[in-house]
């Protein structure tokens, strides 16, 4: 693991601070309306928010030299291969709970503004761990081989769609809020003049549903926002020390995710699109958070032993890009068989 420190300078939190924001801004004006999100203007955000990420990347090149730039390009490409999994796990939750493509970046909208937070939080209970010894990091490279292995151990059947009904965030929120079963417009909260209002259309006369007085409703779109939080919380215990494994400093780590994690919207789309075909990509996340396990005990073995052996920030780089273009490519070489 590499130990270079970069601090808090003023002008890299600055520039790290408006550079997110306003692209996030742009984000959300372009995409304020409610509808579907074509795989060409998908692929345009994608590339849009690539710019931004690598922008940064060229950044700490000048500002901080190379090896900082090296150790935030590596967590980024990690952060994004590594979310691979969790958005499938996202388009299971979106088939369950039945959200139309044009409510689909509204809930991501959420979802991401989530992720930003609790991988704060994360990252910084995760860093300050580190500081305890070299027994933290290889409790971090557990986590993460048993990640890996659970993944390859799972099964992963395209047509099958989970339960979410006894999901613990669907849970909680029904302790809090009756639900309307209903869509109603991109409402995640209607009010009981609301409910009556949508019970009285003409579509609805067949729909019986007993409405309280001043309660308020969660929609199936409030539900489908909890459980793709509470996803990616969890998600967020194996990238976080996965990332970290790269970098002890915060500012590099987080602001890797960071990017990573706001061009995750738009990716969705893209991976949705393409996810019949990708059919070998998720064994290169598999692949790669087998490496990151090896790289923290690694790292936390020559800190108890001193053996002299580490994995560098431009290896690091070159594992992680070269087995997502593996993943990439072999999906479209060896294609899935077709059943029929």
């Amino acid at each position: 693991m590499e130990q270079t420190s970069l601090g808090f300078p003023p002008l890299t939190v600055t520039v790290f601070i408006v550079l997110a924001v306003s692209a996030l801004a742009i984000d959300l004006i372009a995409h304020r309306k409610d509808k579907p999100i074509s795989l060409k203007n998908a692929s345009i955000w994608c590339l849009f928010w690539l710019s931004i990420g690598l922008g940064f990347g060229g950044f700490l090149y000048v500002q901080h030299g190379a090896d900082i730039a090296s150790l935030y390009l590596t967590g980024y490409a990690l952060e994004e291969v590594l979310s691979v999994d969790n958005l499938f796990v996202i388009m299971a939750i979106f088939a369950w709970f039945k959200i139309p493509n044009g409510y689909r970046h509204r809930v991501l909208y959420w979802g991401i503004m989530g992720a930003i937070v609790f991988r704060g939080i994360f990252v910084a209970i995760g860093t300050g761990l580190l500081a305890l010894g070299p027994w933290v990091e290889m409790l971090f490279a557990v986590i993460v081989f048993f990640t890996a292995v659970m993944m390859l151990r799972s099964n992963h059947d395209g047509d099958e769609i989970e339960d979410y009904s006894r999901h613990p965030a669907n849970r909680l929120v029904r302790r809090f809020f009756p639900v309307y079963p209903k869509l109603v417009g991109n409402h995640f909260l209607l009010s009981a003049e609301e409910v009556k209002a949508d019970l009285a259309r003409p579509e609805n006369k067949d729909f019986v549903f007993h409405v309280k007085k001043n309660v308020r409703y969660a929609t199936p779109l409030f539900l489908c926002v909890a459980v793709v939080e509470i996803s990616d919380v969890m998600f967020a215990f194996d990238s976080v020390p996965a990332v970290i494994a790269v970098s002890r400093e915060p500012l590099i780590v987080y602001s890797a995710m960071m990017f990573a994690v706001l061009g995750l919207r738009t990716f969705y789309f893209v991976l949705e699109a393409l996810r019949n075909h990708l059919v070998h990509l998720e064994k290169a996340v598999i692949f790669l958070l087998f490496f990151v396990g090896f790289k923290l005990a690694l790292n936390a073995s020559e800190h108890i032993w001193h053996h002299g052996y580490e994995i560098s920030a431009t290896l690091s780089l070159g594992v992680v890009l070269a087995a997502l273009a593996i993943g990439i490519l072999s999906s479209f070489i060896f294609p899935a068989k077709d059943d029929n």
